[in-house]
């Protein structure tokens, strides 16, 4: 994890307990006899998360709606730190930050960590309601967050930033972990695989050290818990994803996604200093970096992030001279 990532340690539960006492109900004891939660349990994630927020970055409040992506925290805290990593090298950390998260869910994950860690202000944007609604709710009962940030409603899902984007606005930076998979077929499949996946490996997990390396691997696994907790509800898998598909899919997929941003960013390139973006799968970036060059960016990098065996990354490209 990067150097500044405060979860790069693992996670101190009975520090945990005490900031945030609703998380101890949750407490498993390991094969190996280390203290964890049970990860096939979204309540349990969900308590996790919030106690993360309230003990490393001053969360009051921290709530999401149920079947909304509970995201980990360790690794979107990568992402942020890396946008700081490349706002200090390209000389632009100096002034005061301004921030557009694109998709910003009903969690508010990165707008929480920008400005608690770094003092950055942000915009979130959504085409959710509900989302939009949870976002604003975590936005106005945070005093860490009061005047930091606040929360845009895009409503035409064609777009991303026309629409939200006002012609007076100038961000340091977008930034955005766009949709993943190209049909809710695609994405029905996917979460049954890792959801096999985490069922298969549940034994070896439970007696494994509860610290940096769990914390580092643990991105895949809040995802297909939350599904494979719906599942045995009774709920129908398929329907969790209609209800919040601006989460998981869209046509074409990630790639898609960011070529269509690429080619939107150049109507607000004036606007906006550096357009980020994840990219999942390292196979996107040569196409994407293709696009990025076609439309006359000056500046193009892409910044890994290691957590453990895993290696993501993301993309930016500046119009700046």
């Amino acid at each position: 994890m990067h150097p500044k990532n405060l979860h790069k340690n693992g996670y101190p539960m009975d520090a945990l307990c005490h900031s945030y006492p609703a998380l101890k109900p949750f407490l498993v004891r390991a094969k190996s006899g280390n203290i964890s939660i049970d990860f096939t349990n979204p309540e349990a994630v969900k308590k996790l998360n919030a106690a993360l927020l309230h003990h490393y970055y001053n969360l009051e409040y921290w709530d999401i709606p149920d079947g909304y992506l509970c995201p980990p925290v360790p690794g979107r805290a990568d992402y942020i730190h890396g946008i700081a990593d490349l706002l200090k090298t390209s000389g632009r950390d100096q002034q005061p930050v301004f921030g557009l998260d694109i998709g910003v869910g009903a969690n508010a994950i990165y707008p929480i960590i920008g400005a608690s860690s770094y003092n950055w202000s942000f915009v979130g944007s959504d085409v959710d309601d509900a989302a939009i609604k949870s976002a604003k709710a975590i936005a106005g009962k945070n005093s860490v967050l009061a005047s930091k940030f606040s929360v845009r409603q895009q409503t035409n899902s064609a777009h991303i930033f026309k629409g939200v984007i006002e012609e007076s606005d100038r961000f340091t930076f977008t930034m955005c972990n766009p949709p993943f998979h190209k049909s809710p077929q695609e994405a029905l499949s996917g979460t049954r695989r890792k959801t096999s996946n985490l069922s298969r490996n549940k034994e070896k997990r439970s007696g494994a050290k509860f610290a940096g390396s769990q914390a580092q691997s643990v991105e895949r696994r809040l995802s297909s818990a939350e599904l494979k907790n719906n599942a045995a509800r009774g709920q129908a898998v398929n329907l969790n994803f209609a209800g919040q598909a601006n989460e998981l899919w869209c046509e074409g997929g990630e790639l898609a996604f960011i070529q269509r941003m690429v080619q939107e960013s150049v109507s607000v390139k004036a606007n906006v200093e550096w357009f980020t973006c994840l990219v999942s799968k390292s196979a996107h970036v040569k196409p994407i970096r293709t696009s990025i060059n076609y439309y006359g960016a000056t500046s193009c990098e892409v910044i890994e992030m290691e957590q453990g065996s895993k290696i993501s990354r993301f993309i930016a490209c500046s119009y700046s001279n």
